[in-house]
């Protein structure tokens, strides 16, 4: 098992970028970017360590980032992802952020995105976008607590804020969330959280395609779960990683012990691929879900339980097979219960690869409507789930 070196901090969240020291402006190579200085200085969530110029052009400038952020166990983590900014002169209130949420990559330093340093999207807004890798998933020697609530919320947020704390970027206290499978799961993770963690911010609205949730349920007659077993594998992996009270070799067979080791060198298909060799019945010992402390730790990082303000868009497709239709519509039904303001997508023969493509126009739509400030549409209070073509 990897143990992850960490700096606890007590200082709390700062508004003020002129109070924080300015980035290294890093100029070694990618791989020694994303080694992080030993010690970890104390930081302030949001604020930035260090920045490495990806590309430059008329329109635009994308930077790869470190920066602070703060985990489940409210502890100093550097992290790592991409911004993009307009190269032109921001609105008087400063440009939206739109604030990426990724989906499974794996949980290791070199599955981390960031490392390809694609532009991040803007899904439409003309505005400054951030992406990030996740807390653990980028540095060197640290793994990701793959579907960690607070810990991928943090990372989401955080990257707003670093880019606020960089005042070229012109970037103003309005933005957007979205994310897709893990990154839905992230998405839905950072919509009930961000009000409390950063109050400064002004979420205006949060798209969540396929999420991961409901981890306690799976759907027979489907490969859901085939799927349920190897994300459960690699969230109860990342938990033990986070939560030193979970001994992963307490709950799992020496054959899945075994072959979970690849977790810690390789993504996401070889992690699949590997996982497959153990047989679902006999890869654990004592199930996650069923005994403690895991299941405990498990479950509160599931989303749905709780509504926010900031108003929600779901999106789930009928031929999905990672997370199938009737996840997404159970998910829906836990929202409408606690009272979360939803508008639900469901698009006719979409599936895991295709979702994002599909809910293109919709997406671009439903940010530019949060932007104008139109009041959302809540499928919860509709008969009937809404279509591509009944807008």
């Amino acid at each position: 098992m990897v143990v992850v070196a960490v700096v606890f901090a007590g200082c709390g969240s700062d508004d003020s970028s002129e109070a924080l020291p300015p980035p290294e402006v890093f100029t070694g190579t990618v791989e020694e970017f994303y080694v992080v200085p030993d010690p970890l200085p104390l930081g302030e969530p949001g604020q930035l360590i260090r920045i490495q110029e990806v590309a430059v052009d008329a329109e635009s400038t994308t930077l790869r980032i470190m920066y602070y952020s703060r985990d489940s166990l409210d502890r100093d983590r550097a992290v790592t992802g991409i911004l993009t900014y307009p190269n032109a002169e921001p609105p008087e209130d400063g440009w939206p952020v739109v604030s990426l949420a990724n989906g499974t990559v794996g949980l290791a330093s070199k599955c981390a995105l960031s490392r390809r340093g694609s532009p991040a999207p803007t899904f439409g807004v003309e505005g400054v976008g951030v992406v990030t890798d996740y807390i653990g998933l980028g540095p060197v020697g640290e793994l990701h607590p793959y579907l960690s609530r607070p810990s991928e919320a943090h990372s989401v947020i955080d990257a707003v804020r670093a880019a606020r704390n960089l005042p070229e970027t012109g970037a103003g206290r309005r933005w957007l969330a979205i994310g897709h499978s893990q990154g839905g799961h992230a998405a839905l993770s950072t919509n009930e959280l961000a009000a409390e963690y950063a109050p400064e911010l002004e979420l205006l609205g949060t798209i969540s395609l396929a999420p991961a949730a409901l981890f306690d349920r799976t759907y027979p007659g489907t490969v859901d779960p085939i799927v349920a077993h190897i994300v459960g594998v690699m969230g109860f992996y990342g938990a033990s990683v986070e939560h030193p009270d979970i001994v992963f070799e307490d709950y799992v067979s020496p054959a899945g012990v075994e072959a979970a080791q690849i977790i810690e060198e390789e993504c996401l298909d070889a992690i699949i691929n590997r996982l497959l060799t153990v047989p679902m019945d006999a890869f654990y010992t004592h199930h996650p879900l069923e005994t403690e402390p895991a299941r405990s730790i498990l479950l509160e990082n599931d989303v749905g339980g709780v509504a926010v303000d900031s108003p929600l868009l779901l999106v789930g497709g009928t031929a999905d097979e990672r997370v199938v239709i009737e996840r997404v519509r159970d998910l829906l039904d836990v929202l409408c219960d606690v009272g979360q303001v939803t508008e639900y997508l469901e698009i006719e023969g979409a599936t895991h690869g295709n979702e994002y493509a599909l809910a293109a126009d919709r997406i671009e739509d439903w940010f530019a409507e949060r932007l104008r400030g139109e009041a959302p549409l809540d499928s919860c209070t509709a008969p009937e789930p809404l279509g591509l073509d009944e807008r």
